[in-house]
């Protein structure tokens, strides 16, 4: 006990340097990386949602269509953002402690892409997708 106690005791009077402006840098860090996995758990749910709602739906023509592939590449999509969030969250966070930190647009970009390419996916499969007969969207 009394070395734990002399332990915290040494750690008191030691004095320490604290930067608060990197300390903020860090947690903001922290804060964008938990958003992308926010994101990518969103993305991987909702390709999860469109390939269980086309199972429950029986098809009105011989094949069932490829509403599963949409809800895969969602899923895809979501895992991709889960390993490049990760690598951008530790880059950064080497970046900020050296002092070299720059925001790089291409994640921007590329994710942007990814999600008007997504989102595009999924106007298509609703537009598409053939309705059954006791959808109340069916005009009469």
């Amino acid at each position: 006990m009394s070395l734990l106690f002399n332990f915290t005791k040494v750690d008191a009077e030691k004095p320490r340097k604290v930067n608060q402006s990197r300390v903020r840098e860090h947690l903001a860090n922290e804060r964008t990386y938990l958003a992308w996995m926010r994101t990518a758990i969103a993305l991987m749910g909702f390709g999860v949602v469109i390939v269980r709602l086309r199972a429950f739906q029986p098809p009105l023509v011989p094949r069932p269509g490829n509403g599963w592939m949409l809800g895969l590449i969602f899923s895809l999509v979501g895992l991709v953002t889960v390993l490049l969030s990760t690598w951008h969250y530790f880059v950064a966070r080497r970046d900020i402690d050296e002092d070299t930190y720059e925001p790089a647009d291409r994640w921007v970009i590329l994710f942007s892409l990814a999600v008007i390419l997504l989102g595009t996916g999924v106007i298509y499969f609703v537009f598409t997708a053939p309705l059954s007969p006791t959808s109340p969207l069916v005009p009469e």
